[in-house]
């Protein structure tokens, strides 16, 4: 099993980021063009522990993919889990953690992800899974930046 962890920055109330991670619709303008990204279900304003998301994604060879994840847990303003029902992994398992720091808020995530113990499996990974993932989450961070930049005063 692989484990990233990313911690961010964010010059934001804690009620700013909050209203933003838990919008489902907002997962677009955080993931990179490339993944051709499309959310397929209807989605609430905000989430709620049990909500099922469905997308269609193409994130290798724009081979499209179905991919279901379900939020299972929730600390209103502290952190959200989601969890992958169907798609690539044998577990995708993704923590955002948020605390409330001087001038705005300390994001975390840490996404537990296994692609399955065959030895194709461990071939994908070395070749690009890992790469992809890690690629995504740069893609997040540098786009946080940019959506939320630091100004000095």
């Amino acid at each position: 099993m692989q484990v990233l962890r990313s911690e961010q920055f964010l010059p934001i109330t804690l009620d700013h980021a909050w209203n933003f991670f838990s919008n489902p619709a907002n997962l677009n303008a955080i993931t990179p063009d490339d993944l051709v990204f499309n959310i397929t279900s209807t989605l609430p304003e905000t989430m709620y522990e049990g909500l099922f998301i469905t997308y269609r994604l193409a994130p290798v060879l724009n081979i499209p993919i179905d991919w279901v994840t379900e939020i299972t847990h929730i600390k209103d303003k502290v952190f959200f889990v989601d969890e992958q029902r169907k798609g690539p992994y044998n577990i995708w398992h993704h923590e955002h953690h948020f605390i409330s720091v001087d001038g705005g808020v300390l994001m975390t995530d840490i996404l537990h992800y296994d692609i399955g113990k065959s030895i194709l499996g461990t071939i994908a990974g070395k070749l690009f899974v890992d790469k992809k993932v890690k690629e995504i989450f740069t893609f997040r961070y540098n786009k946080l930046t940019t959506l939320f930049p630091v100004t000095n005063k």
